[in-house]
């Protein structure tokens, strides 16, 4: 639930706390000695005068002060929720001074903690979720041999293999992207020919989809500067991923240039594509976009997480484009 207040304050155009709490002593003071001197001018005993102007003065400093402690009073309560878990509270507050900044930063903060724990519920089901389907695999074959409904043969090993595999795999990306998110990772940094690092991840990945065409355009003499294994760890993760979503007979162009001082590389494919939507988040973890990535397509959305993450930590960019009429783009360089 989010709770909003509405409404501006009397002292809400004063840009200082310490403004306004001047405003209301010279106010109560001014609003006490008012109704003392009213009191005795209509003839009222002078010790009614006195407890009548304090009793206005209070209701004065009530109006003020009100509107200049109910944001802390909010902020309280939203804390308070927040301690069980609620993030949605949010404090409206129309003040421009000190505390009307910090129920602005108390409000991004609200959304940034809101934003992490829903990403972190969506990372433990994601995670659940893509361990469970090999894992199931796995056991159902396991008590298929304990139970000798199935002999144990050359495909029951290769299947558990492939099991394993794929829990190795994904428990290894869970690793890496915690590695570069705690910034335990470091680049050995170094002079590199690009043509080599490409004609090395397409020889890699080129027996995923042999029906697909790798066709390279690297002009022999390119160098950049990096980590030569992170980088060609980027390309094999960029062609794997063009590779597994072209149709049959597509061709996945690999082409790299001169960009300033740095090196600029294209990976495009001829699939389905990616809606305008998607192409910021297809470089989240777990990410697939509706109808061009399935879960038994092999891969966990891992890839290109990792990718954004080695090319980022080069101090480099990356991004998806759409390709006319079909198909998707991933451009990223990197600077020298």
């Amino acid at each position: 639930m989010v709770t909003t207040y509405l409404g501006p304050r009397p002292l809400d155009f004063v840009k200082s706390i310490k403004v306004k709490l001047g405003i209301v002593v010279i106010g109560a003071v001014a609003v006490t000695v008012g109704a003392i001197f009213l009191s005795l001018t209509f003839g009222v005993h002078s010790r009614f005068a006195f407890i009548g102007g304090l009793v206005v003065s209070l209701l004065v400093i009530q109006l003020l002060a009100h509107g200049m402690v109910l944001p802390l009073r909010q902020m309280a309560a939203a804390t308070r929720a927040m301690a069980g878990g609620d993030y949605s509270m949010r404090v409206t507050s129309t003040a421009r001074d000190e505390v009307g900044s910090l129920a602005t930063a108390f409000n991004t903060m609200a959304a940034e903690l809101e934003a992490a724990d829903s990403q972190r519920r969506e990372l433990i089901a994601n995670v659940s979720h893509e361990l469970r389907t090999p894992v199931a695999a796995l056991r159902a074959r396991l008590e298929n041999l304990a139970d000798g409904v199935e002999a144990l043969d050359g495909e029951a090993v290769t299947a558990m293999l492939k099991a394993t595999h794929r829990l190795s795999k994904l428990v290894d990306q869970l690793l890496q992207l915690s590695q570069f998110e705690s910034g335990a990772i470091e680049l050995d940094r170094q002079s590199f020919w690009l043509s080599e690092i490409v004609d090395d991840a397409v020889a890699e990945v080129r027996p995923v989809n042999a029906e697909v065409r790798i066709v390279t355009e690297v002009p022999e003499g390119l160098a950049g500067v990096g980590d030569p294994n992170r980088i060609h760890e980027v390309l094999t993760n960029l062609l794997t991923n063009a590779v597994r979503h072209s149709p049959p007979g597509g061709k996945v162009l690999v082409r790299g240039t001169q960009a300033g001082e740095g090196v600029r590389i294209e990976v495009c494919d001829e699939g389905t594509g990616v809606p305008a939507g998607d192409l910021e988040r297809i470089f989240d973890r777990f990410y697939r976009v509706n109808g061009a990535r399935a879960s038994g397509s092999g891969g966990a959305g891992l890839g290109l997480a990792i990718a954004r993450s080695i090319v980022e930590l080069h101090g480099g960019r990356i991004k998806a484009e759409a390709r006319s009429p079909v198909g998707c783009r991933v451009v990223f360089h990197l600077p020298k």
